[in-house]
């Protein structure tokens, strides 16, 4: 389903993309597009991106194109899913110690829909961080590779 939304395939592109998605909540999907778990999430978000049209834009990012977004975002783990807001970085709590991706895929449509709807509407309201609307059984559980001090 990768072929079905739109890719970013330089820094460039990415950079672009942040500045110019305006009122609309922007999905970054880190990951790579044979992979199988990301051909599942890719799946979640070419179904949705239609009846998200109006409060996000979806584009693909491939980890091994943009290493220095790969970097900077910690992508440790494929596929991650990074969220912006009229260029700010959306964070979303997810009970975990992880705020600024969504690591893994959804385990539902609905679950993707109920997250941009809460990051569209805190972000309507200023808000750079909101709480997660998804059960957290449904969020993967990880362990992060190092601990900040």
């Amino acid at each position: 389903m990768s072929f079905l939304l739109p890719s970013l395939t330089s820094k460039k592109e990415v950079d672009q993309a942040i500045k110019n998605v305006a009122e609309k909540v922007l999905v970054l999907r880190f990951g790579k597009n044979d992979d199988p778990v990301c051909l599942q999430l890719d799946d979640i978000l070419a179904k949705t991106s239609h009846d998200l049209s109006k409060m996000a834009a979806i584009y693909l990012v491939d980890v091994n194109k943009v290493p220095v977004y790969t970097q900077y975002f910690d992508i440790s783990y494929i596929p991650s899913t990074v969220f912006f807001f009229n260029g700010q970085h959306m964070k979303v709590d997810y009970g975990s110690p992880d705020h600024t991706k969504f690591v893994g895929s959804f385990k539902t449509k609905q679950d993707f829909i109920d997250l941009i709807e809460v990051l569209y509407r805190g972000a309507m309201r200023g808000k750079l961080i909101v709480r997660s609307p998804i059960d957290p059984k449904n969020v993967p559980k990880y362990d992060l590779l190092y601990q900040g001090i």
